[in-house]
């Protein structure tokens, strides 16, 4: 090559040149290469093109085509035989490795979309729906499927699919992303509680604007932002942020200072449940609890999904649908005495 033709030329003028490595492999047809791999394993072009599924002339144009794009002979065809030459065998026995892992990797790929449930499970979930919900049922779910590792990360902050590598989500509330799959798993229900002894002290608010003569207890999302209460007044909703001397970023320590009648607060359902079936809380203005909200099990495609996606979001759904997190239900805006649910 003289000093104009630099490798740019080289390129564009069809030439071979060791600098531009990256262009000279895009020029060799892959269906070229592949029609000759399928030759020479055959020792026949019949062969091959039942093997790939395609007409003989297209496998013997391919593979011409690649000759060309070569300027080398690779086989030695005769009426009775197709043999390779010796740089065709040099070039099938440098290709053979690279088209096995493609194969491979192929073959890895349907697995993991068609065969046993296998690999590393990523999951994002709220703190205290991960805490109190997801974690305990892990357990069961890596005994029923021990080839899939899982890495679960708990945390309030909206999920960030593809920056975090996220492959399943629990999320609580709305979810107004349409690129999110979401699912329902139980109705979001929030309530408004506190612990026997809190109530012995200080009663229960009666209607919203007693709220502000209580010791109440508030909840800081991870954003810094404070979260409202919502109740629902006259069909409307109504949402609240009250004055607190407690605040935590942490749904559980939120509970923990309930049961321990230092305040009142408006928690989910699945964190109270228990408690309220042990008689250590109650609630009160039930006739303004706020709609049913949503937790929801999350993931970007319906399509394609691996099976170890596919096997976790089915088994999560029956799990906690069985779970009796729905304690709120009895709520009924025209029964005011159900406001005050469970005190003695």
């Amino acid at each position: 090559m003289n000093q104009a033709e630099t490798p740019e030329r080289a390129f564009r003028l069809g030439l071979p040149n060791r600098a531009d490595a990256l262009s000279t492999s895009f020029a060799a047809s892959y269906a070229g290469i592949m029609a000759f791999m399928a030759v020479a394993s055959e020792g026949s072009f019949t062969k091959a093109a039942e093997r790939l599924g395609i007409g003989r002339p297209a496998v013997s144009r391919n593979v011409q085509k690649l000759e060309a794009q070569l300027s080398t002979r690779l086989f030695l065809r005769t009426t009775r035989t197709t043999q390779l030459t010796r740089e065709g065998q040099r070039f099938f026995e440098n290709c053979h490795q690279g088209v096995t892992h493609i194969v491979d990797a192929m073959n890895d790929m349907l697995e993991l979309r068609q065969g046993p449930p296998r690999g590393l499970l990523r999951i994002s979930a709220t703190v205290g729906f991960g805490r109190k919900v997801v974690a305990p049922l892990l357990e069961a779910f890596v005994k029923a499927y021990p080839d899939i590792a899982i890495d679960l990360l708990l945390d309030d902050r909206p999920t960030d699919f593809a920056s975090e590598q996220i492959d399943v989500a629990f999320r609580n509330g709305r979810i107004e992303d349409s690129s999110i799959i979401a699912k329902q798993l139980i109705p979001m229900q929030m309530a408004l509680c506190a612990a026997q002894s809190y109530v012995a002290r200080h009663g229960l608010p009666q209607s919203l604007d007693e709220l502000g003569q209580h010791k109440c207890i508030n909840f800081r999302f991870s954003s810094g932002r404070i979260f409202e209460w919502e109740f629902r007044v006259d069909g409307q909703e109504r949402k609240y942020r009250p004055t607190a001397r407690l605040t935590f970023n942490d749904a559980d320590l939120v509970l923990h200072a309930v049961l321990s009648g230092r305040g009142i607060a408006q928690m989910a359902g699945y964190q109270i449940c228990d408690h309220l079936a042990a008689n250590e809380l109650v609630t009160a203005l039930g006739r303004h609890a706020p709609d049913d909200r949503g937790h929801y099990i999350c993931y970007l495609n319906r399509q394609h999904l691996p099976t170890r996606i596919r096997v976790f979001v089915d088994f999560m759904t029956e799990k906690i649908r069985a779970l009796n997190l729905n304690c709120l239900t009895g709520f009924n805006a025209e029964s005011p005495d159900l406001s005050i649910h469970g005190a003695a």
